[in-house]
């Protein structure tokens, strides 16, 4: 039976028979990487510990009959750059996953301000209004009513409190620059975050 450095030494020649190396070791180291980075990276440390001592056979020291310590420390290197590499991707990605969420959080801060300087606009126009209007409009945003329920509440015919929808909603349109609005609905939500300060 031929030793390791026998296997090695003679496939300087002949470079296939360095494959009887791979045979007797490969499963050995494949057992020690996945013991060491999982089954996922030992495939890979594996195929790399017998590519690596291919391309350095001739640096081998043929007085030493095992090549097994050879081959573990070869691999050894490997896992240690292959942990390296692993930690600086995970590095990456948690600065990545922080700069998403500090851009999310940002955002949502941004439309939160951006919200309560509409709110605030619209407190201040509602209270510029005069209080049958603001009454009008706050009965159909934030009590839901429709025009009939609002004249029904108020005790006025219906073409009344169109009349003073119009009115209110042609002075929301002013203050916050909106195009033209059709139906109430579209501010519905800003209107019902408003406070009511008459």
């Amino acid at each position: 039976m031929n030793t390791d450095s026998e296997i090695i030494r003679r496939s300087l020649e002949r470079p296939f028979v360095f494959g009887e190396l791979y045979d007797r070791h490969a499963s050995a180291i494949y057992r020690y990487a996945a013991r060491r980075a999982g089954d996922f990276a030992a495939d890979d440390v594996m195929s790399e510990t017998f590519l690596v001592a291919f391309e350095r056979r001739n640096t081998f020291d043929n007085g030493i009959g095992d090549a097994r310590p050879w081959l573990f420390g070869i691999a050894t290197n490997l896992l240690r750059r292959h942990h390296r590499a692993e930690a600086k991707i995970l590095r990456v990605l948690a600065k990545a996953g922080l700069r998403e969420e500090a851009a999310e959080d940002l955002g949502r801060i941004a439309e939160q301000v951006d919200a309560q300087a509409t709110v605030g606009r619209i407190a201040k126009k509602l209270k510029s209004m005069a209080a049958i209007d603001r009454e009008t409009i706050l009965l159909y945003a934030w009590a839901d009513l429709t025009y009939e329920g609002i004249a029904l509440a108020m005790g006025v015919p219906v073409g009344t409190v169109r009349s003073r929808m119009n009115r209110a909603r042609k002075a929301l349109k002013n203050e916050l620059g909106l195009g033209p609005l059709g139906e109430m609905e579209m501010d519905h939500g800003r209107l019902a975050a408003a406070p009511h300060n008459p």
